[in-house]
């Protein structure tokens, strides 16, 4: 009998690691040439890793819950054949092992830190997600520091706010008395941990008189959610403007063009790619809205990268990107919708294809909202959403003067980071994204 050693695949190229949330297969089980062996998740997409041999699993080298690198060895599968140790595509780990050398003195030596921080924390028995980790990085703590924080979330995991917390506190004080309060913590997480506020709310709404509340504990996908919404509120200072935009035209030339566009491309053409596509169009007019923050420094994308927002069935959020957006033309915005969207749906998204974005566009007129504030997607720096089209008697000017007519009216509003957008730069933007929708060409062929 031969052993096989199945490596967590790569799953993108800003993909390093990987949470194994399930193991579908235990030790002893047979497995069929392409069985799913477990289900992993990135921070944001789930995944299956499905088994490139058949044989049967004697070994799992991590537990649930537990974070692997991309290239490390999750298991063991026993196969037909000789005695040997068949390694998975050992080839392929060596170049990137060798490419991270490469990139130091070339590119940047913060990325280059975080598999070395990592690589630390794997030797902790405290879970930590790539997102404390990354913070934990920039701000130089280490693992000891790092475990001597409490945490608030389940079974005491550490989040995104309790580290920011500590952090804010921890720099609040004189720089002398630094070492002395990273002492205190400890200390003062004693007696806070001794009246147990949480659990003490917990059990007195199981015990409610009313018998009627019920306790539901966050899934992995909405603590994310929850940690990054936090993150980004406390990063940036939001700001929003909001316009109007007549959208007749539009909505006129898609009812004429909708069924022979279907017919011709086996695709339904949404107002989605429509929006898209006027985004496109105005971060080529004003590119400073397509950046990011690094400290001090203001990075500019070259890329146009566009989020679109999708609801999964569960209830939750998950942004997956149309890269290059404005370098397709409609019927290529339209089918990577409408592909992307259906797969987030069905949980079939790539984790690369949650990465990378520089803007995102959010429909909150899906669900019959005419308008909203919507929360940055860091590190990005601005996010649109849309409103629901609705029928409104509005004013129109005429060369016989104006008259009232019904028109088909939507709010655009626009939420920016102010620590680099300007209102006058964000108000001219979502102003010009409202000019390209206003303005359609009611005889555009496509």
């Amino acid at each position: 009998m031969a052993q096989y050693e199945l490596l967590l695949p790569k799953m993108g190229e800003s993909v390093a690691e990987a949470t194994v949330i399930k193991w579908v297969k235990q030790p002893g089980d047979s497995i069929d040439l392409d069985d799913t062996i477990l289900e992993i998740a990135t921070d944001k997409v789930d995944s299956e890793v499905p088994s490139p041999v058949a044989g049967k699993l004697i070994k799992q080298l991590f537990q649930e819950n537990d974070v692997a690198q991309v290239g490390d060895v999750i298991a063991i599968i026993e196969t037909e054949g000789g005695s040997e140790v068949v390694k998975e595509e050992t080839p392929v780990s060596a170049p990137v092992v060798e490419e991270k050398p490469e990139t130091i003195p070339g590119i940047e030596q913060l990325p280059e830190e975080k598999p070395v921080v990592q690589a630390d924390f794997s030797s902790s028995e405290r879970f930590y997600s790539p997102l404390v980790k990354s913070i934990a990085a920039q701000e130089n703590i280490s693992l000891s520091e790092l475990d001597s924080i409490k945490g608030s979330g389940a079974d005491g995991r550490l989040n995104k706010d309790d580290l920011l917390n500590y952090i804010s506190n921890k720099t609040g004080g004189n720089p002398v008395s630094t070492p002395q309060e990273r002492v205190e913590p400890i200390v003062e997480a004693k007696p806070v941990s001794t009246p147990a506020p949480t659990p003490t709310v917990s059990k007195t709404s199981t015990t409610s008189v009313s018998g009627g509340d019920e306790i539901i504990e966050m899934d992995r996908m909405r603590k994310l959610i929850a940690d990054h919404m936090v993150m980004s509120k406390s990063t940036s200072p939001h700001v929003t403007s909001f316009v109007e935009a007549d959208v007749t035209n539009l909505v006129l030339w898609r009812n004429k063009v909708k069924n022979s566009f279907e017919k011709r491309e086996n695709e339904k053409i949404t107002f989605t790619p429509i929006f898209v596509e006027a985004v496109a169009k105005a971060i080529k007019d004003f590119p400073m809205i397509n950046v990011s923050v690094n400290g001090t420094q203001i990075i500019k994308k070259s890329n146009i990268n566009i989020g679109m927002a999708a609801a999964l069935p569960s209830g939750n959020l998950i942004v997956p990107v149309i890269k290059n957006a404005d370098q397709l033309n409609l019927v290529g915005l339209t089918k990577a919708v409408n592909d992307l969207a259906g797969r987030a749906r069905n949980l079939k998204l790539k984790p690369d294809e949650t990465q990378g974005g520089t803007f995102t566009l959010t429909n909150v007129g899906s669900f019959g909202n005419v308008m909203g504030t919507p929360i940055i997607n860091q590190p990005q720096v601005a996010i649109l959403a849309v409103g629901a089209i609705k029928k409104k008697p509005a004013v129109l000017e005429t060369e016989h003067g104006d008259v009232i007519a019904i028109r088909h009216m939507m709010f655009l509003s626009l939420s920016y980071d102010h620590r680099v957008v300007d209102g006058s730069l964000g108000g001219m933007f979502v102003r010009r994204v409202a000019d390209y929708l206003e303005n359609w060409d009611f005889n555009r062929e496509i």
